[in-house]
Protein backbone atom coordinates (compact mmCIF):
# COMPACT_ATOMS: atom_id res chain seq x y z
CA UNK A 1 0.00 0.00 0.00
CA UNK A 2 1.32 3.61 -0.82
CA UNK A 3 1.60 5.64 2.00
CA UNK A 4 -0.52 9.10 2.14
CA UNK A 5 1.38 12.34 1.72
CA UNK A 6 1.21 13.34 4.98
CA UNK A 7 2.21 10.09 6.34
CA UNK A 8 5.44 9.71 4.11
CA UNK A 9 6.46 13.31 5.08
CA UNK A 10 6.05 12.33 8.61
CA UNK A 11 8.30 9.40 8.20
CA UNK A 12 11.12 12.00 6.73
CA UNK A 13 11.08 14.59 9.29
CA UNK A 14 11.39 11.34 11.71
CA UNK A 15 14.39 10.03 9.53
CA UNK A 16 16.24 13.48 9.40
CA UNK A 17 15.35 14.19 12.99
CA UNK A 18 17.39 11.12 14.03
CA UNK A 19 20.56 12.36 12.20
CA UNK A 20 20.01 15.95 13.47
CA UNK A 21 19.28 16.55 16.89
CA UNK A 22 18.93 20.35 15.95
CA UNK A 23 15.89 19.18 13.76
CA UNK A 24 14.25 17.41 16.31
CA UNK A 25 13.08 20.12 17.93
CA UNK A 26 12.16 21.96 14.92
CA UNK A 27 10.61 18.71 13.46
CA UNK A 28 8.04 19.20 16.96
CA UNK A 29 6.92 22.63 15.88
CA UNK A 30 5.55 21.70 12.41
CA UNK A 31 1.83 21.70 13.33
CA UNK A 32 2.33 25.22 14.30
CA UNK A 33 3.14 25.90 10.72
CA UNK A 34 0.17 28.34 8.83
CA UNK A 35 -1.67 27.14 5.60
CA UNK A 36 1.31 29.32 3.31
CA UNK A 37 -1.75 30.48 0.87
CA UNK A 38 -4.28 31.06 4.02
CA UNK A 39 -1.13 33.89 5.39
CA UNK A 40 -0.67 35.28 1.60
CA UNK A 41 -4.43 35.48 1.33
CA UNK A 42 -4.40 37.58 4.91
CA UNK A 43 -1.11 39.84 3.55
CA UNK A 44 -3.14 40.40 0.54
CA UNK A 45 -6.04 41.58 1.92
CA UNK A 46 -3.70 43.82 4.47
CA UNK A 47 -1.91 45.41 1.50
CA UNK A 48 -5.32 46.38 -0.41
CA UNK A 49 -6.00 48.08 2.89
CA UNK A 50 -3.27 49.53 3.62
CA UNK A 51 -0.34 50.52 0.99
CA UNK A 52 0.79 53.83 0.00
CA UNK A 53 2.22 56.35 -2.80
CA UNK A 54 4.94 58.15 -1.43
CA UNK A 55 4.74 60.65 -4.22
CA UNK A 56 1.09 61.11 -3.34
CA UNK A 57 1.28 60.53 0.24
CA UNK A 58 3.94 63.08 1.49
CA UNK A 59 4.60 66.71 0.80
CA UNK A 60 8.09 66.94 -1.66
CA UNK A 61 7.22 70.16 -1.69
CA UNK A 62 7.69 71.49 1.39
CA UNK A 63 10.86 73.37 3.01
CA UNK A 64 12.86 71.42 5.59
CA UNK A 65 12.63 72.25 8.36
CA UNK A 66 14.65 74.38 10.23
CA UNK A 67 16.27 72.80 13.53
CA UNK A 68 15.30 69.45 13.10
CA UNK A 69 16.78 66.49 13.13
CA UNK A 70 16.93 64.31 10.18
CA UNK A 71 17.20 60.72 12.86
CA UNK A 72 17.01 60.94 16.19
CA UNK A 73 20.09 61.49 18.07
CA UNK A 74 20.36 59.12 20.48
CA UNK A 75 20.16 56.97 16.97
CA UNK A 76 23.42 58.01 15.57
CA UNK A 77 26.52 56.50 15.62
CA UNK A 78 28.85 58.74 17.47
CA UNK A 79 26.15 59.54 19.93
CA UNK A 80 27.68 59.77 23.58
CA UNK A 81 31.45 59.09 22.25
CA UNK A 82 33.78 61.20 23.02
CA UNK A 83 33.72 63.12 19.16
CA UNK A 84 30.00 63.91 20.29
CA UNK A 85 30.65 65.30 22.95
CA UNK A 86 33.20 67.77 20.99
CA UNK A 87 30.54 68.22 18.23
CA UNK A 88 28.89 71.34 17.80
CA UNK A 89 24.79 71.19 18.19
CA UNK A 90 25.71 71.95 14.32
CA UNK A 91 27.30 69.96 13.39
CA UNK A 92 25.39 66.59 15.37
CA UNK A 93 22.32 67.81 13.04
CA UNK A 94 24.68 67.88 9.81
CA UNK A 95 25.66 64.06 10.92
CA UNK A 96 22.46 62.86 11.19
CA UNK A 97 21.58 63.93 7.48
CA UNK A 98 24.19 62.58 6.31
CA UNK A 99 23.57 59.38 8.03
CA UNK A 100 19.92 59.48 7.52
CA UNK A 101 20.81 59.42 3.50
CA UNK A 102 23.38 56.84 4.15
CA UNK A 103 20.67 54.16 5.71
CA UNK A 104 18.26 55.30 3.31
CA UNK A 105 21.06 54.34 0.52
CA UNK A 106 21.56 51.30 2.60
CA UNK A 107 17.12 50.55 2.54
CA UNK A 108 17.46 51.02 -1.67
CA UNK A 109 20.81 48.52 -1.77
CA UNK A 110 18.77 45.87 0.48
CA UNK A 111 15.63 46.16 -1.77
CA UNK A 112 17.39 45.84 -4.54
CA UNK A 113 18.86 42.44 -3.52
CA UNK A 114 15.86 41.54 -1.61
CA UNK A 115 13.32 42.48 -4.95
CA UNK A 116 15.91 40.02 -6.97
CA UNK A 117 15.75 37.05 -4.29
CA UNK A 118 12.05 37.14 -4.13
CA UNK A 119 11.83 36.73 -7.96
CA UNK A 120 14.21 33.73 -7.82
CA UNK A 121 12.24 32.46 -4.91
CA UNK A 122 8.86 32.47 -7.08
CA UNK A 123 10.22 31.69 -10.35
CA UNK A 124 9.24 27.74 -9.67
CA UNK A 125 6.16 28.08 -7.73
CA UNK A 126 2.61 28.25 -9.42
CA UNK A 127 2.23 31.62 -10.62
CA UNK A 128 -1.43 31.56 -9.95
CA UNK A 129 -0.88 31.24 -5.89
CA UNK A 130 -1.70 33.58 -3.50
CA UNK A 131 1.71 33.14 -2.32
CA UNK A 132 3.39 33.97 -5.55
CA UNK A 133 0.80 37.08 -6.25
CA UNK A 134 1.71 38.58 -2.32
CA UNK A 135 5.48 38.00 -3.11
CA UNK A 136 4.61 40.34 -6.60
CA UNK A 137 2.57 42.77 -3.88
CA UNK A 138 5.84 42.74 -2.09
CA UNK A 139 8.25 43.88 -5.08
CA UNK A 140 6.18 46.58 -5.93
CA UNK A 141 6.35 47.92 -2.46
CA UNK A 142 9.76 47.78 -2.51
CA UNK A 143 9.70 49.50 -5.94
CA UNK A 144 8.01 52.26 -4.63
CA UNK A 145 10.18 52.39 -0.89
CA UNK A 146 13.48 53.02 -3.13
CA UNK A 147 12.32 55.88 -5.07
CA UNK A 148 10.83 57.15 -1.54
CA UNK A 149 13.91 56.61 -0.27
CA UNK A 150 15.81 57.89 -3.70
CA UNK A 151 13.56 60.89 -3.49
CA UNK A 152 14.48 61.82 0.02
CA UNK A 153 18.15 61.45 -0.10
CA UNK A 154 17.67 64.02 -2.90
CA UNK A 155 15.88 66.32 -1.34
CA UNK A 156 18.49 66.08 2.21
CA UNK A 157 20.66 67.58 -0.30
CA UNK A 158 23.52 64.71 0.35
CA UNK A 159 25.52 62.59 -1.62
CA UNK A 160 24.38 59.38 -2.46
CA UNK A 161 26.02 56.75 -0.10
CA UNK A 162 27.01 53.42 -1.95
CA UNK A 163 28.51 50.43 -0.22
CA UNK A 164 32.14 49.83 -1.04
CA UNK A 165 33.26 47.44 -3.83
CA UNK A 166 33.51 44.69 -1.65
CA UNK A 167 30.31 44.19 0.20
CA UNK A 168 28.78 45.54 -3.71
CA UNK A 169 30.32 42.22 -5.16
CA UNK A 170 30.12 40.35 -2.78
CA UNK A 171 26.03 40.49 -2.33
CA UNK A 172 26.47 40.36 -6.91
CA UNK A 173 27.85 36.81 -5.53
CA UNK A 174 25.40 36.19 -2.64
CA UNK A 175 22.23 36.67 -5.04
CA UNK A 176 23.41 34.03 -7.41
CA UNK A 177 24.19 31.18 -4.83
CA UNK A 178 21.74 31.69 -2.06
CA UNK A 179 19.63 28.96 -0.54
CA UNK A 180 15.83 29.76 -0.03
CA UNK A 181 16.12 29.86 3.61
CA UNK A 182 19.01 31.63 3.48
CA UNK A 183 17.64 34.53 1.19
CA UNK A 184 14.72 35.44 3.54
CA UNK A 185 17.19 35.16 6.43
CA UNK A 186 19.22 37.92 4.79
CA UNK A 187 15.64 39.69 4.01
CA UNK A 188 15.12 39.38 7.57
CA UNK A 189 18.18 41.06 9.00
CA UNK A 190 18.22 43.81 6.19
CA UNK A 191 14.85 45.11 7.22
CA UNK A 192 14.04 44.20 10.89
CA UNK A 193 16.92 46.61 12.48
CA UNK A 194 15.98 49.13 10.46
CA UNK A 195 12.67 48.85 10.76
CA UNK A 196 13.23 48.74 14.81
CA UNK A 197 14.90 52.16 14.08
CA UNK A 198 12.06 53.72 11.94
CA UNK A 199 9.70 52.62 14.51
CA UNK A 200 11.59 55.15 17.36
CA UNK A 201 11.68 57.51 14.47
CA UNK A 202 8.35 58.28 12.97
CA UNK A 203 6.54 59.32 15.94
CA UNK A 204 10.15 62.10 17.24
CA UNK A 205 8.62 65.42 16.79
CA UNK A 206 12.30 66.64 16.97
CA UNK A 207 12.68 64.38 13.23
CA UNK A 208 11.99 66.18 9.98
CA UNK A 209 8.40 66.01 9.19
CA UNK A 210 9.49 64.70 5.79
CA UNK A 211 11.40 61.92 7.55
CA UNK A 212 9.41 60.84 9.82
CA UNK A 213 6.61 60.42 7.11
CA UNK A 214 9.02 58.20 5.12
CA UNK A 215 9.90 56.28 7.73
CA UNK A 216 5.95 56.11 8.89
CA UNK A 217 5.07 54.55 4.97
CA UNK A 218 8.03 52.26 5.44
CA UNK A 219 7.14 50.51 8.74
CA UNK A 220 3.23 49.76 8.28
CA UNK A 221 3.88 48.42 4.76
CA UNK A 222 7.42 46.17 5.77
CA UNK A 223 5.13 44.57 8.98
CA UNK A 224 3.87 42.37 5.96
CA UNK A 225 7.04 41.77 4.54
CA UNK A 226 8.46 40.85 7.57
CA UNK A 227 5.23 38.81 7.78
CA UNK A 228 5.84 36.82 5.00
CA UNK A 229 9.82 36.27 5.33
CA UNK A 230 9.16 35.23 8.96
CA UNK A 231 6.95 32.57 7.68
CA UNK A 232 8.66 31.09 4.77
CA UNK A 233 11.66 31.03 6.79
CA UNK A 234 10.19 28.64 9.23
CA UNK A 235 8.66 26.58 7.00
CA UNK A 236 12.37 25.76 5.26
CA UNK A 237 14.39 25.65 7.94
CA UNK A 238 11.96 22.50 8.45
CA UNK A 239 11.44 21.64 5.46
CA UNK A 240 14.36 22.44 3.30
CA UNK A 241 17.37 19.61 3.33
CA UNK A 242 20.29 19.69 6.29
CA UNK A 243 23.12 20.13 3.63
CA UNK A 244 20.54 24.33 3.06
CA UNK A 245 19.90 24.21 6.68
CA UNK A 246 23.72 24.22 7.34
CA UNK A 247 24.85 26.78 4.79
CA UNK A 248 22.21 29.52 5.93
CA UNK A 249 23.36 29.15 9.38
CA UNK A 250 27.08 29.93 8.34
CA UNK A 251 25.73 32.44 4.90
CA UNK A 252 23.74 34.37 8.28
CA UNK A 253 26.47 35.07 10.19
CA UNK A 254 28.57 36.04 7.39
CA UNK A 255 25.86 38.61 5.95
CA UNK A 256 25.46 39.92 9.65
CA UNK A 257 28.80 40.49 10.05
CA UNK A 258 28.92 42.94 6.62
CA UNK A 259 25.65 44.38 7.23
CA UNK A 260 27.21 45.24 10.55
CA UNK A 261 30.08 47.08 9.03
CA UNK A 262 27.75 48.79 6.13
CA UNK A 263 25.22 50.10 8.29
CA UNK A 264 26.98 53.31 8.47
CA UNK A 265 28.98 54.13 5.75
CA UNK A 266 32.35 56.05 6.64
CA UNK A 267 32.10 58.74 3.99
CA UNK A 268 29.82 60.00 6.40
CA UNK A 269 32.09 61.33 8.87
CA UNK A 270 34.29 62.87 6.03
CA UNK A 271 31.49 64.98 4.90
CA UNK A 272 31.07 66.57 8.01
CA UNK A 273 34.53 67.47 8.43
CA UNK A 274 35.64 64.34 10.80
CA UNK A 275 38.58 62.54 10.98
CA UNK A 276 37.35 59.24 9.63
CA UNK A 277 39.80 56.63 11.34
CA UNK A 278 38.98 58.15 14.16
CA UNK A 279 35.53 58.73 13.88
CA UNK A 280 35.08 54.53 13.04
CA UNK A 281 37.35 53.69 15.87
CA UNK A 282 35.22 55.20 18.26
CA UNK A 283 32.15 53.84 17.09
CA UNK A 284 33.46 50.28 17.25
CA UNK A 285 34.45 51.26 21.05
CA UNK A 286 31.16 52.88 22.14
CA UNK A 287 28.81 51.08 24.28
CA UNK A 288 26.06 53.28 23.57
CA UNK A 289 26.35 51.82 19.92
CA UNK A 290 26.60 48.37 20.60
CA UNK A 291 23.87 48.44 22.89
CA UNK A 292 21.62 50.40 20.11
CA UNK A 293 22.44 47.53 17.36
CA UNK A 294 21.63 44.36 19.70
CA UNK A 295 18.69 46.09 21.11
CA UNK A 296 17.91 46.55 17.18
CA UNK A 297 18.80 42.50 16.38
CA UNK A 298 17.28 41.54 18.96
CA UNK A 299 13.62 40.53 18.24
CA UNK A 300 15.23 39.00 14.89
CA UNK A 301 18.04 37.18 16.56
CA UNK A 302 15.12 36.03 19.34
CA UNK A 303 12.83 34.09 16.40
CA UNK A 304 16.57 33.08 14.50
CA UNK A 305 17.67 31.39 17.51
CA UNK A 306 13.78 29.79 17.65
CA UNK A 307 13.65 28.48 14.75
CA UNK A 308 17.72 27.01 14.70
CA UNK A 309 19.28 29.57 12.52
CA UNK A 310 21.87 30.63 15.52
CA UNK A 311 23.56 26.92 15.81
CA UNK A 312 27.04 26.23 15.48
CA UNK A 313 29.89 28.06 13.74
CA UNK A 314 26.92 30.94 12.53
CA UNK A 315 26.28 32.02 15.68
CA UNK A 316 30.15 32.64 16.99
CA UNK A 317 30.07 35.34 13.77
CA UNK A 318 26.76 36.53 14.81
CA UNK A 319 28.30 37.39 18.16
CA UNK A 320 31.58 38.86 15.98
CA UNK A 321 29.15 40.73 14.41
CA UNK A 322 28.10 42.71 17.14
CA UNK A 323 24.48 41.64 16.75
CA UNK A 324 23.68 38.91 19.22
CA UNK A 325 24.59 40.09 22.88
Amino acid sequence: MTPSAPAARTALLDSEAERDPDFAALRDALGALRDREEVAERLLAASARHSFDPDEELDWDAPLAEGKWFWPPELLSLYDTPLWYQMSERQRMELSRHEAAALASLGIWFEMILMQLLVRHIYDKPMTSAHVRYALTEIADECRHSMMFARAVKKAGTPEYRPNALHHNLSRVFKAISTTPGSFTATLLGEEVLDWMQRLTFPDERVQPLIRGVTRIHVVEEARHVRYAREELRRQMLTAPRWEREATRLTSGNFARIFAVAFVNPRVYTNVGLDRAEAVAQVRASAHRRGVMQEGARRLTTFLDEIGVLNGPGRRMWRRSGLLA
